[in-house]
């Protein structure tokens, strides 16, 4: 007699593969936002020192939104907010750093949009501050090497009794206080939270 067959079994690494395979699209278009948002976080925060360096004196104060907003040229050689002027190098270590920290969090990013901008604001402005670092005077004056990743970076946001910044600092800081609240509040960078899990094709069967 013919024996009975035997029911195949579903393969267990299924599930999960097929899950796998239907997050890569999301994790390519987060990644693909996270690196477009950091090069215009980039290009904007050289773009504006550029204009800075190119029409205004250094110190010179221009009216922007008077009394709350002013333009205001200024060599900022300390960390964001103008604090630690006299330990250029070390913040030019810290901000190589939390950059080489940024892109490896890029290449993991998945379903939350938030950890996206958070992650890809970051990247830019930590980019647009090192840039300053590396190849802004006295980084590289006459081609010596003597003060690299010392150079100065240039600040033109002023709004009154605050510390002078630029669009970098406002990117850094913004992304953040945005990342720390994700992290606060269980937000993981697949769009899930802590404690819940996505659902899998096995619990839509079981419904």
């Amino acid at each position: 007699m013919p024996s009975a067959e035997t029911p195949s079994q579903p393969d267990p690494e299924e599930p999960s593969s097929a899950g796998s395979a239907a997050s890569r699209p999301r994790r390519r278009v987060a990644v693909t936002v996270a690196i477009v948002l950091a090069l215009s976080a980039w290009l904007l925060d050289q773009g504006t020192k550029l204009w800075v360096e190119g029409s205004m004196e250094l110190g010179q104060q221009i009216d922007a939104i008077p009394p709350v907003l002013y333009w205001r040229y200024h060599l900022n050689p300390g960390a964001a907010f103008s604090m630690g002027t006299d330990h250029t190098w070390v913040f030019t270590i810290i901000q190589s750093v939390v950059l080489g920290v940024g892109l490896f969090y890029l290449s993991r990013l998945g379903g939350s949009w938030l950890w996206t901008l958070g992650v890809g604001g970051l990247i830019g402005g930590v980019a647009g501050n090192l840039t300053d670092r590396l190849f802004r005077a006295p980084s590289l004056v006459e081609g010596s090497f003597e003060q690299f990743g010392q150079g100065h970076v240039v600040d033109m946001i002023a709004v009154p009794h605050f510390a002078v910044f630029n669009v970098a600092d406002s990117f850094i800081v913004c992304s953040i206080i945005g990342l720390c609240a994700m992290m606060l509040f269980g937000l993981n960078m697949d769009g899930t939270r802590d404690g819940k899990r996505k659902p899998t094709p096995d619990d839509a069967e079981a419904n």
